[in-house]
């Protein structure tokens, strides 16, 4: 298999240049819930840019270890010279920058950058090793070695914090620089593990030469309303030789050093580079190549065994599993039930990563409570917190696809029995006033001070979208869970055991049709019976899970307006909007801090991972249009050169250029485009 390229050009010293190189970021994970990631011109803009972001257990949680590199070539001879149309004395060259970047690429999803020098074509890789938390910086001449060897010199600088904590943030305890023979380790106190460093080259060494570097400006942190300056620390400069015959990689980890050299950096490369191919062979057959391969590569950033949750994994190990759980987006994200369980189909199962679906499934099915899935795990801490009304519908959505792929009846006959407590509880009413109206079996939800759908902006005390009431999708989503513990019920157990359920649906089913239609609108109220019994008009994409669900609740009669509403007032190239145009509430941009942004997160702000349940219900309509359904997919393929280059972002603006926005790289996002292309793939 041909390894799968994406690649930048890039003009040295332009003006539109250099923004271009600054707003392009790259992110490598390392299955723990660690990354990499920066800009491809190497300015660290955002708190989460770094070279080593470590994930280790609570309350530690993911820490940021190695912030940035300082590169310098110096040429042969010392010389004097002319390059751009600057006088270089010296012969000393910084390649951070634009003055000499020629290409960045994406080879299997891992980042590599091209500078042209003069007389020398130089290559640099960053590869973080899986399931560990270390990172290869790796650099190789390509050309130019009969013009003699050139010096590298090498100034790591860090700022030791949680990788959210704020980039001014002030830890008083000096750094520590202990050297033994030629590894060196540096450490801060007793609140973060010692950073270990190692040069692999000809000619290594290291000059200590402590130094603050101060009111380094961090320009997207600025932009958000976020604290922007901050400073970094440097132990000191190592050097090597650099020629064609001989490489040079600066590995740093906060493994032990027994790990850290276990693996040396051709063969660390190389191990990343034959890991990925091995997930494209085992990924869905029309999945290998295209688009399509590009976002199995994409699906493998999310999906983690969880460092943070040692007991987890003890107890998980003891029953014969594994914990894997699901990043929702990088860079701020968590694991997210929700995000979860809409993403597995995508994630795992588009990819042939059966094991892992299984593992994530029974992960959560651990943490039911009261009826509930977790809605998050917060960063650092072990437990998880319940405020959300559909994470645990979706999780019926997500075993139901897992099963029907796999046929693992021992998996679906060990939730079953917690599926059925689960609808119980909702029948009596649970946590956070979720329950079911007695009057007509529709779900309602709401609690002051929370929002429970996944519409969940919420700034200080102002929920942004409230809903509550009984909401469109959270209806839609109790109708099908239903109906799949009715279908699963009788298989297993027989008609009687299913009638209660079926019955339960048939109410839901009548009731939903009366009540949800919006008949001057010709489309779906987005909430019945809610703020003072109102029913709320506003036209949002949440109607369109009525129809795209396995069982979709809207007669059939009403799949055409509705969709032909949805498709004039929401659809965009990159998914739909949150909120129709003609709304007073509409904002077409999300930008500025963080209540201007979240005013607009779910007013009209677009959400990529919708465009997957809009063509699940075009293709309810147009069962024979694959073709057709596939074209609302074209504008990815390009969207996967800008922002994180190689993945989906979060959100976009709701109107022309269609900005990317919010995180860089998506799990939902990366699941719902893949599974869309499989699914529209002739």
């Amino acid at each position: 298999m041909a390894d799968m390229v994406r690649v930048i050009s890039c003009e040295p010293n332009g003006p539109q240049n250099l923004r271009c190189l600054l707003e392009h970021e790259w992110l490598i994970t390392n299955g723990l819930g660690g990354y990499a990631s920066g800009t491809i011109c190497g300015a660290a803009t955002r708190r989460y840019h770094g070279l080593l972001v470590a994930a280790h257990p609570a309350p530690l949680g993911r820490l940021m270890m190695f912030n940035h590199l300082f590169e310098y070539i110096r040429l042969p001879n010392y010389r004097t010279i002319q390059f751009g149309g600057v006088e270089r004395k010296g012969g000393q060259l910084e390649l951070h920058g634009t003055d000499y970047l020629v290409e960045f690429r994406l080879e299997q999803g891992l980042p590599v950058w091209v500078y042209e020098l003069p007389g020398y074509r130089i290559e640099k890789r960053i590869v973080l090793t899986h399931q560990q938390n270390t990172v290869f910086i790796h650099y190789r001449m390509i050309s130019g070695g009969d013009n003699g060897t050139v010096r590298l010199k090498l100034r790591p600088a860090v700022h030791f914090r949680g990788h959210d904590a704020p980039v001014s943030d002030d830890e008083t305890t000096p750094y520590k620089v202990t050297a033994v023979s030629n590894r060196y380790e540096l450490s801060r106190g007793q609140n973060f593990p010692p950073l270990r460093m190692f040069l692999y080259g000809q000619r290594t060494a290291f000059t200590f030469e402590g130094q603050n570097l101060s009111d380094i400006r961090f320009r997207a942190e600025e932009s958000r309303g976020y604290e922007s300056v901050g400073s970094f620390w440097s132990p000191g400069q190592f050097r090597a030789d650099l020629k064609k015959d001989s490489d040079v990689a600066l590995v740093a980890s906060t493994d032990g050093w027994d790990t850290i050299l276990a693996l040396p950096p051709d063969e660390a490369i190389q191990s990343e580079h034959q890991r990925r191919k091995r997930l494209l062979n085992l990924a869905n057959p029309t999945a290998k190549q295209g688009l399509a391969a590009e976002m199995v590569l994409a699906a493998d950033q999310f999906i983690i065994t969880p460092a943070g949750r040692v007991e987890d994994a003890a107890r998980a190990r003891a029953a014969g599993d594994e914990v894997r759980t699901v990043i929702a987006g990088y860079y701020w994200f968590t694991d997210w039930g929700r995000d979860t369980m809409v993403s597995l189909e995508g994630l795992t199962l588009m990819t042939g990563r059966r094991i892992e679906a299984r593992f994530i499934l029974r992960t959560f099915a651990y943490y039911i409570r009261d009826g509930l899935i977790p809605n998050l795990f917060p960063e650092g801490e072990r437990g998880g917190l319940y405020h959300t009304a559909d994470a645990t519908l979706w999780f019926f959505h997500a075993v139901y696809r897992y099963v029907q792929l796999t046929g693992d009846r021992d998996t679906l006959l060990l939730i079953l029995p917690k599926f059925i407590a689960i609808l119980e509880h909702h029948v009596r009413g649970t946590r956070f006033h979720i329950g079911v109206d007695q009057k007509d079996w529709l779900l309602h939800q709401g609690a002051e001070g929370y929002q429970l759908t996944w519409m969940d902006a919420k700034v200080g005390d102002w929920v942004v979208t409230p809903r509550r009431g009984k909401a469109v999708e959270i209806n839609a989503l109790w109708y099908n869970a239903l109906r799949l513990t009715e279908e699963w019920l009788r298989q297993e157990s027989g008609e009687a055991a299913a009638k209660p359920f079926a019955e339960q649906a048939d109410h839901v089913y009548r009731s939903f049709n009366e009540r949800f239609w919006y008949p001057q609108g010709g489309y779906l109220y987005d909430v019945v019976d809610g703020e003072n019994g109102l029913n709320d008009t506003s036209c949002r994409p949440n109607q369109v899970f009525a129809i795209s669900l396995d069982h979709p609740v809207l007669v059939r009669e009403r799949w055409g307006p509705v969709m032909h509403v949805v498709q004039k007032k929401l659809l965009t190239p990159v998914g739909l909007r949150s909120l129709s145009p003609d709304n007073p509430d509409y904002k077409p941009q999300y930008y500025g801090d963080l209540r201007s942004r979240d005013a607009a997160y779910h007013q009209g702000t677009v959400w990529a991972w919708l465009i997957g349940p809009f063509i699940d219900a075009w293709l309810r309509l147009h069962p024979n249009d694959k073709a057709g359904a596939r074209q609302f997919l074209q504008a990815f393929d390009q969207h996967l050169s800008e922002a994180g280059i190689g993945s989906i972002s979060e959100v976009f603006d709701a109107e022309d250029p269609y900005t990317p926005r919010g995180c860089i790289a998506q799990a939902w996002s990366v699941a719902e485009v893949l599974r869309a292309l499989v699914k529209t793939a002739e």
